[in-house]
């Protein structure tokens, strides 16, 4: 019998759908289970509860039908957010109780905005999993570095051209998190035309990406998300905020350059000056992109890490 793995209970930025697609391909008997599907990813799901955004009882009720029809048939629970599919402190004695084992995948926002003495639940699970060396900072415990995967074979890389006015796309998934104001401010300061994606399918992001000279991720955060990913894989240079100590850490582990440009709201205008001139570095830049995308982030490399977690546990 192949491994059955539950994927569950959200699919922020795609990731959850992004494994479970991965496992599959592997002969692994995996599915994603979800709370609701995003407005962005509708189709994203194998099973959508439908969850009600209120009424404790009724949501209740529909989560422990699920756990109770899934229980049978899982050997791992792969939670997402710090969430898990009926509350903590019964969840895992029945894991525990039926022998099944389970991993908490954090992605950022779950711990990085909460005390760490909030996070202890954390060690209910039989591992623990965050996607950056900069996310182990905020966790009260050891965990898997494990950096999310795409699959490269949707990304084909866009050659980048030469234009009068340089073309730069910030795809924020929230405006204020992401600094979107800043950004507006330093692009108002260049000769770009500036493309601010939000709200709209991830289909349509990506369209405007492939349009982009240049890509800003953040200029807040402590690391990188999903968009420098893919517009690394498409060849673009992408320009961001990242902790220092853990671009070392990245560095050191993987044996290759992080190849984004660092930067921070304050000195934005100053880092995004030198690509806007060079239409040279921007492509090298995006080259050195895709290569590390292809060596850290590729889904295939990722679905290695995760079946050699899945056997430790």
């Amino acid at each position: 019998m192949s491994l059955r793995v539950t994927h569950c209970p959200v699919n922020l930025a795609g990731v959850g759908w992004t494994n479970v697609q991965a496992l599959r391909r592997r002969g692994v008997d995996a599915r994603l289970v979800v709370f609701n599907t995003q407005p962005f990813r509708p189709d994203q799901a194998d099973w959508n509860l439908n969850r009600p955004r209120s009424g404790l009882l009724r949501q209740q009720a529909i989560q422990w039908r699920a756990f109770a029809k899934l229980l049978p048939q899982t050997d791992i629970f792969h939670f997402y957010f710090g969430l898990t599919l009926v509350p903590k402190k019964l969840q895992f004695p029945i894991l525990k109780a039926s022998r099944r084992k389970s991993l908490f995948h954090f992605l950022g926002a779950d711990i990085r905005e909460r005390p760490k003495e909030q996070l202890m639940y954390g060690l209910k699970a039989d591992a623990r999993v965050v996607g950056s060396f900069a996310a182990l900072r905020f966790i009260p415990y050891d965990a898997e570095v494990l950096p999310p995967g795409i699959d490269l074979t949707s990304y084909d890389p866009v050659p980048p051209v030469e234009r009068e006015r340089v073309r730069i796309v910030h795809a924020p998934s929230n405006l204020d998190k992401k600094g979107t104001q800043y950004v507006v401010e330093a692009c108002a300061q260049l000769p770009v035309d500036l493309d601010v994606v939000h709200g709209v399918r991830n289909e349509e992001a990506l369209e405007r990406i492939k349009q982009a000279d240049i890509v800003v991720d953040q200029v807040l955060r402590d690391w990188h998300g999903i968009l420098s990913i893919e517009g690394m894989s498409l060849g673009k240079p992408v320009v961001t905020s990242l902790d220092e100590d853990a671009v070392r850490e990245t560095e050191e582990h993987f044996g290759l350059k992080v190849p984004i440009v660092r930067t921070t709201k304050d000195d934005l205008v100053d880092t995004l000056r030198p690509l806007v001139e060079s239409f040279a570095e921007r492509k090298r830049l995006g080259e050195a992109g895709r290569a590390y995308v292809e060596e850290v982030h590729d889904v295939e490399r990722m679905t290695d890490r995760l079946l050699a977690l899945y056997a430790r546990l």
